[in-house]
């Protein structure tokens, strides 16, 4: 069964969109005004159509991730346009990391990162709840040591 990734992931992605393009929206229109002329500070609201678009792309981003658990496996999604399917094997699995960044745990996310013997198929899952992750990892590595090749 596929499980998809929470709400905090994509609020915490959006929140820094909006300062992003809204800072380099007011310094263009800023700079551009006063060197060129009050009518090219215009061209600063193109960061707010980049605003605009990146917001929807965030949203079809973070609607394409995904993962499921599986009898010897570990199922990752991800993609819009090039879609990327990680398969983990249990037994491959060497490291099980839960990692949050100073942000990520302002909104109460954490990521889980795999790690395995062939670099190919480590995979990350970002903007999972905390408790979640720890469930996660905790299954993972019992897993992992039941099938005796990894953890």
């Amino acid at each position: 069964m596929w499980v998809g990734l929470p709400g905090g992931l994509l609020t915490l992605r959006r929140l820094l969109l909006v300062i992003w393009a809204t800072g380099f929206a007011v310094v263009t229109a800023v700079v551009l005004g006063l060197t060129v002329g009050p009518w090219w500070a215009a061209v600063g609201v193109v960061w707010l159509a980049v605003l605009g678009w990146g917001w929807v792309l965030l949203g079809r981003n973070w609607r394409s991730w995904r993962y499921a658990e599986r009898a010897d496996d570990l199922l990752i999604s991800r993609g819009v346009l090039w879609r990327e399917e990680t398969v983990v094997p249990y037994g491959r699995m060497q490291l099980v990391e839960v990692t949050s960044g100073p942000l990520e745990r302002r909104f109460g996310l954490a990521s889980l990162q795999l790690h395995t013997a062939a670099a190919a198929t480590d995979a990350k899952i970002p903007g999972l709840a905390p408790a979640e992750a720890e469930r996660l990892r905790d299954r993972l590595t019992a897993l992992g040591e039941a099938r005796s090749a990894g953890l």
